[in-house]
């Protein structure tokens, strides 16, 4: 069973972190050259929350702030829901669905382990789709594709 820890060995090492009194405006810059749609708030080292483009859209451009003026941690998201490494990844998708999220965070003893996207969970189902899931649903799933595709 491929785990949460599985995916953060699939990623890149974070470079897109970025100070909570950073103003709204570098964060923007840097989402922009590093090519994310989230950034990683930190506060002296420690892990604070992530701040990204829904954020800048909910918490900046609809509360009226100012991005040249305001800090990323007046609109960061801090209450994510969180797993450990050893959590699977059909349970990381589940939870990305219960709280219809784009997010998840991982940690390991309260130790801040990395983010997982709703985009790295989708290119793991893809790549491993009978590590994901039980038996059972693969071969459900497998039934159905070969159906559909002996009626187009």
């Amino acid at each position: 069973m491929r785990t949460a820890s599985d995916i953060l060995k699939n990623k890149p090492d974070m470079f897109n972190a970025i100070d909570a009194d950073a103003k709204i405006i570098d964060a923007l810059h840097m989402m922009n050259s590093v090519n994310h749609s989230y950034l990683v708030v930190k506060k002296n080292d420690s892990f604070m929350g992530i701040f990204s483009e829904r954020d800048y859209s909910r918490n900046v451009i609809l509360k009226g702030l100012h991005s040249d003026s305001a800090a990323v941690k007046e609109a960061m998201s801090d209450s994510l829901p969180s797993v450990g490494l050893h959590e699977s990844v059909e349970s990381c998708m589940k939870l990305l669905n219960s709280h219809k999220t784009r997010y998840i965070l991982v940690f390991e003893n309260k130790q801040f382990k990395g983010v997982i996207t709703i985009n790295d969970v989708l290119r793991e189902v893809i790549n491993n789709k009978e590590l994901v899931f039980d038996e059972q649903v693969v071969h459900v799933f497998n039934e159905t594709v070969e159906f559909n595709d002996r009626i187009f």
